[in-house]
């Protein structure tokens, strides 16, 4: 099927970019709810050893940065499919209401792919490793709700090309 250009000169993002763009949300979310989980007291599948380390100031600041990274990061892959992804919006200073060069969205987002493809490629062997500081249900639930995370980067390579393809002619 052949999609014409929108007004802007650039063509829509196919269906499965978008549906992909969400599924990175999907993804993200449960291992982000988990981090805040334990943020609030809740041992999420920790023995009460554990547990411990995860009750410090610091250890709760850096669950919560990285839950609200995480979530950053998922926000500016929807900008591979959104039109605020190829004109920056209008209230943010200096370039609002400026084209984004295709180049200055694809070049991070595919460092990006790549960064968290090598940061989550262990994690399929979750299993093999032991894990003495948390319950043998914990292990698994942990294991289920990060797994996921291994189509992450790819599924942003994925969005970057496809974001690469449309903009590089508009």
């Amino acid at each position: 099927m052949h999609r014409a250009p929108a007004p802007g000169g650039t063509f829509p993002p196919p269906r499965w970019a978008t549906a992909a763009a969400h599924a990175v949300s999907l993804i993200v979310l449960p291992s982000s709810l988990w981090r805040i989980a334990l943020v609030l007291g809740f041992p999420a599948g920790y023995t009460a050893e554990g547990f411990v380390p995860f009750q410090t100031l610091y250890a709760q600041l850096a669950m919560v940065l990285l839950s609200a990274a995480s979530e950053f990061i998922v926000l500016l892959t929807f900008g591979l499919v959104r039109p605020w992804g190829e004109t920056a919006p209008r209230w943010i200073p200096l370039i609002g209401g400026r084209r984004v060069h295709p180049l200055a969205a694809t070049v991070p987002a595919l460092l990006g792919a790549l960064g968290l493809t090598w940061i989550w490629s262990d994690l399929p062997w979750w299993w093999t490793y032991p894990h003495d500081d948390m319950t043998s249900t914990g292990g698994l639930v942990v294991g289920l709700l990060y797994l996921p995370m291994v189509l992450w980067g790819p599924l942003t390579a994925a969005l970057a090309v496809s974001y690469w393809r449309r903009r590089r002619h508009g």
